[in-house]
């Protein structure tokens, strides 16, 4: 499947190649992968604008407020680190690896 990864960073767009070529990945997979290293970008985008901007902004009240920046930051964070699990890209060795983490209780009956 043909990536298009145009629209990354330099560093994120090495990563995702580094990937596909590692790995043996099917269609969805694929998704998957484009998914989390958007997902990357994003957070570190976020990052970059709260370091400029601070944590915190003003309201029209003169109160303050957390920069919307920092939900964007967070939410991107937690569905790539969902998606690398999805993905399972570091189940590569045997049990001396160690034990994998344990799986996430589904809410699918």
């Amino acid at each position: 499947m043909d990536l298009s990864t145009d629209h990354l960073a330099p560093e994120t767009r090495a990563w995702v190649e580094a990937v596909a070529a590692d790995f043996e990945l099917e269609r969805h997979h694929h998704r998957l992968l484009m998914l989390a290293a958007q997902a990357f970008d994003r957070a570190e985008e976020a990052r970059q604008i709260l370091s400029r901007d601070g944590l915190v902004t003003c309201t029209d009240a003169g109160g303050l407020k957390a920069h919307p920046c920092v939900g964007i930051e967070r939410d991107s964070r937690v569905a790539f680190a969902r998606l690398l699990r999805e993905l399972d890209l570091d189940l590569v060795g045997t049990e001396a690896d160690g034990p994998r983490p344990p799986s996430l209780r589904s809410n699918r009956g």
